[in-house]
């Protein structure tokens, strides 16, 4: 890492440190940063933590290597333009050796309900249409629907659809692409689900297909984001970068070093300097204070708006967005490595499990699970597995507790969702060789999150993405960028968000 000396305090009116300061390492901004620094832009990353990726990192335990966040990625498809993992890397020359997964996801839902999302498209719905015979030909036409608006994004490069000359010039290269995505634009998922299906555990299944990556149900996902995700996992696939997800953020910053940019770490923002009502700047928590031309947020809308800015500056614009949108809860995270012999043959890397529907959006309700040392063994010991499972949780619950307690309520907790483990993973207790808890707490420590939160989610049913803000805020040279912005949450979408602001800056600095 290069070695930044602090720029004292000065009036804008001289000339900028850099072109762009992106505040925060999350991959929207590093995306943001690279595009910009292979553009030739002067580029500088501040990231508050240790090391970059922001829930995309990692942490290691006694021989462990733990991703922080899911390890289910998208975007490191060879083909299409919706591979933006790979292709932000290739901006900056830099690649990273993946694995592929077979299974998406492997379900275990109420009465019974285990089914497998596999890579094949054909397998998949074959296996869906066995549990639901009545319901055959209504999965096709849904699924075959999101598969209308993934061919429509999987055409065209993906930049700011805030910049005017792009709309034209994809517009004229695309024009029946452009009016699909125009059409679907406004619409969420379970509208179209309806249309086409009537059973109504079969319409939950559909809610917990979008759960999962949206933490909303079908009535609220954006149809945009379900086409992309629904089918890309057939045609790009799952596949997980070998080293863990932590090599993502890690080769984004080689490559933007390698490209002529720079990352501070240890570097906290605690405002934005605005001059004139313009941004122009940043100063650290140290006091110390750095200038850009242009400013962007890679920090939650929440943290930017009213902790990075004084809250009484808050544009008219967020203030709307607020009143449509909410924070997500964050996660409970159980960190467990175990010996190797818990797990059956032919378990898959990626599990969903939820006992009853009624509860899939409570706290605790849902538990995700990861198991990456299924596809990369070198994350663990020899002979050992890591079991990385993560369920909603609100930071309200984990508040005005005293240290002990709030160390006994993390143990209750673990017991709590080991002991539902073990309905996929028998003996799971007995097997356990290391241990970790993370709360809401934790992320928004070690993540710089507003209490804990993945982002936002619709206060009620919205029309699609209509309401999502793009990059460019109502404050000038203020951008924001990653999971606040369109297209919203997820890996690959907030590498969307990194590509657009990116072209929208380069475009507003003449590059």
């Amino acid at each position: 890492m290069t070695k930044i000396a602090p720029t004292p305090s000065h009036p804008a009116s001289t000339r900028p440190d850099y072109d762009v300061i992106v505040i925060g390492s999350g991959i929207g901004g590093l995306v943001t940063a690279t595009q910009l620094a292979a553009k030739g832009a002067k580029v500088l990353v501040l990231e508050r933590y240790l090391i970059p990726g922001g829930s995309a990192g990692y942490f290691e335990r006694e021989g462990y290597c733990f991703d922080v966040g899911a390890s289910m990625i998208f975007g490191f498809g060879t083909e299409g333009t919706t591979n933006l993992l790979t292709r932000a890397l290739d901006a900056v020359g830099m690649k990273i050796e993946t694995i592929p997964d077979s299974c998406q996801i492997h379900y275990h839902l109420p009465q019974g309900l285990e089914l497998k999302v596999h890579r094949d498209y054909e397998q998949f719905l074959g296996e869906l249409g066995d549990r639901f015979p009545q319901e055959r030909q209504g999965i096709r036409r849904f699924y075959d629907e999101c598969w209308q608006v993934f061919n429509c994004l999987n055409v065209m490069e993906l930049l700011s659809l805030e910049e005017l000359g792009y709309l034209f010039r994809v517009f004229f290269q695309h024009p029946l692409a452009c009016l699909g995505l125009v059409k679907y634009l406004p619409q969420n998922v379970g509208d179209i689900a309806r249309r086409y299906i009537k059973d109504p555990e079969l319409l939950k299944f559909i809610d917990m297909e979008c759960y999962c990556w949206s933490v909303v149900p079908a009535a609220k996902t954006p149809m945009i984001n379900a086409g992309m995700v629904f089918s890309d996992r057939h045609y790009g696939g799952i596949n997980y970068p070998k080293g863990g997800v932590g090599q993502i953020a890690q080769k984004l910053v080689e490559g933007l070093e390698k490209a002529g940019g720079q990352i501070q770490y240890k570097a906290r923002v605690s405002q934005i300097i605005l001059e004139n009502g313009r941004a122009v700047g940043v100063q650290l928590a140290t006091g110390e204070h750095y200038y850009a031309t242009r400013i962007v947020s890679n920090a939650t809308r929440w943290d930017t708006f009213e902790k990075l800015l004084p809250s009484e500056l808050m544009p008219p614009s967020e203030k709307r967005w607020k009143e449509r949108y909410q924070k997500s809860p964050s996660f409970l995270s159980l960190h467990l490595g175990v010996d190797a012999s818990v797990l059956a043959e032919g378990t898959e890397c990626h599990h969903i499990l939820l006992e009853e529907w009624e509860k899939m959006e409570e706290a605790e309700g849902t538990i995700f699970v990861s198991i990456p040392t299924l596809l990369d063994p070198s994350l663990a010991p020899a002979g050992h597995h890591i079991i990385h499972s993560f369920t909603p949780s609100w930071i309200k619950d984990w508040q005005n507790l005293s240290t002990k307690e709030y160390e006994e309520k993390k143990e209750a907790a673990a017991d709590r969702i080991i002991d539902r483990l073990e309905q996929i993973f028998p003996h799971l207790t007995q097997a356990i060789d290391y241990q970790e808890v993370g709360t809401a707490r934790t992320h928004r420590r070690f993540l710089g999150r507003d209490d804990g939160t993945y982002g936002p989610i619709p206060r009620r049913k919205l029309a699609g993405l209509l309401g999502m803000p793009f990059n460019r805020t109502a404050i000038p040279g203020l951008y924001c960028v990653g999971d606040s912005t369109f297209p919203g949450q997820g890996l690959n979408a907030v590498a969307f968000s990194g590509f657009a602001c990116a072209h929208r800056v380069a475009v507003d600095l003449g590059y």
